[in-house]
């Protein structure tokens, strides 16, 4: 399948070298079953979608809702379960365009749009990148201290040395990468199972929970969160990932095999997808079983939470697990973020940074702020900008969703994959729902 771009476009398709971006010698790396039982191809397949599905239960997710959770019981539950319908949606569109045009979302725009609106768009997604990370160094400090006494400073300071961690699992291939996740993943999921069953959350008032009400728009606090809750669930920087990865397997570049792979590389990210509901929608359950239920509706540190679930529920290993799960929770954000942000430097900017020095740099910034809060306004204030980096997220989200749909709608560029009519028009309003959200918020702080 030729891929072609419009006539206006602002550059030539890239050359098949250029098109391997950030995975670099990892693209078509995994081999993928040209015969034997279906599960065989699934299996070749499984693993984008799970490393995806990290940026969907980082950190800044147990801020939002843990908040959520103590605040308004179950009412946010709802949130989450539109989100991950929204995420769901725009993983399969950004896997699509992927597997359709060997083209990550950073380089399709590349080579759609002008150079100043790439700039625009490429720092705007490197800022996005930075607040996931601001989200991953809080809470991976906080994991620290709850775990091993390390004050917070010194283990923002420490989450620098991660890098060694993800170079590790780099150079050992993308499969190892990828099970290494799966691992932390599982590791996430049984600490949260325990805790959950520890709670005993009441199973009508959590299935009424999954009922949109409108409180949830009508009540500046319940929309700030909402918003805070969509923007740590659907990150930008995921859908320039997704793109990437999926070009990691060995599929056949026709339009058989890339239908194929499509199908299989759906069925993996929305199995995915949905574990991260079960996780995102267990820190809420289990902040509206234990603090709501109790009366306590001001819950909204990682730290504060932590220090309240063993004499709440009366069994010490529940705050260990909580413990545990956050520091797993934050170092698997630690590898993906690096990836996501080497794809889209690479992408927009045609310029390859060493992944260790890539690495640096975005800790680094993402470091300063959260050290000179501390020391400014206390463990309070890294709270707060937890947070502040989930809005910062979900306002950002608009730059990569519009020009993803406008790609994937476009069957010059899409070619026999072209996105049908009726997932495009789902597509846009997804956009159009979040637009709307960030300009209600944007309009509730003005106000008030």
């Amino acid at each position: 399948m030729s891929v072609d771009f419009h006539p206006h476009a602002a550059s030539p398709l890239p050359s098949p070298a250029a098109a391997i971006g950030g995975l670099g010698d990892h693209h078509a790396s995994i081999a993928v079953p040209k015969g034997g039982p279906w599960w065989f191809r699934l299996l070749a397949f499984l693993g984008p979608g799970y490393m995806v599905s990290v940026g969907y239960m980082d950190p800044g997710n147990w801020a939002t809702d843990l908040a959520g959770g103590s605040q308004f019981g179950y009412l946010l539950l709802s949130v989450i379960l539109l989100s991950n319908l929204m995420a769901i949606v725009l993983q399969s569109l950004s896997a699509r365009l992927g597997i359709a045009t060997g083209l990550d979302l950073a380089q399709a725009c590349q080579a759609r749009y002008p150079r100043g609106v790439n700039r625009a768009l490429w720092g705007i997604c490197e800022l996005a990148i930075i607040a996931c990370d601001l989200a991953e160094v809080i809470g991976t400090a906080i994991a620290l201290k709850l775990l091993f006494g390390i004050p917070l400073t010194m283990g923002a300071i420490i989450t620098a040395v991660d890098v060694v961690l993800v170079l590790l699992l780099m150079n050992r291939g993308f499969r190892a990468l990828e099970a290494f996740v799966i691992a932390l993943l599982l590791i996430i999921s049984v600490c949260f199972g325990i805790q959950i069953a520890l709670a005993a959350p009441p199973i009508a008032a959590v299935l009424g929970g999954f009922i949109p009400r409108a409180q949830v728009v009508t009540d500046p606090h319940a929309l700030y969160l909402a918003i805070g809750i969509i923007g740590a669930t659907v990150m930008p920087h995921n859908l320039y990932l997704h793109s990437s990865i999926v070009q990691t397997r060995a599929y056949a570049r026709t339009d058989v095999g890339r239908r194929s792979a499509l199908r299989w590389a759906v069925t993996d990210s929305t199995a995915a997808l949905m574990f991260a509901l079960f996780i995102n929608a267990s820190i809420l359950i289990l902040a509206a079983a234990v603090f709501h239920a109790q009366g306590r509706t001001d819950v909204q540190e990682i730290e504060q939470a932590h220090a309240l679930l063993a004499p709440m529920l009366g069994v010490g290993l529940a705050s260990t697990l909580f413990a545990v799960a956050l520091l797993a929770s934050g170092i698997n954000s630690t590898v993906t973020a690096t990836l996501a942000g080497q794809i889209v430097m690479e992408g927009f900017l045609q310029l390859r940074l060493p992944p260790w020095l890539r690495r640096l740099l975005t800790r680094g910034i993402a470091i300063v702020p959260v050290v000179i809060v501390t020391g400014l306004y206390g463990e309070a204030g890294t709270a707060r900008l937890l947070v502040l980096s989930q809005v910062v997220l979900s306002m950002q989200l608009p730059f990569a969703v519009i020009p993803l749909v406008r790609f994937v709608s476009d069957r010059d560029l899409m070619g026999a994959l072209v996105a049908p009519p009726w997932l495009v028009r789902i597509a846009w309003v997804i956009a159009a729902v979040i637009v709307g959200l960030n300009l209600k918020l944007l309009w509730d702080i003005a106000l008030h």
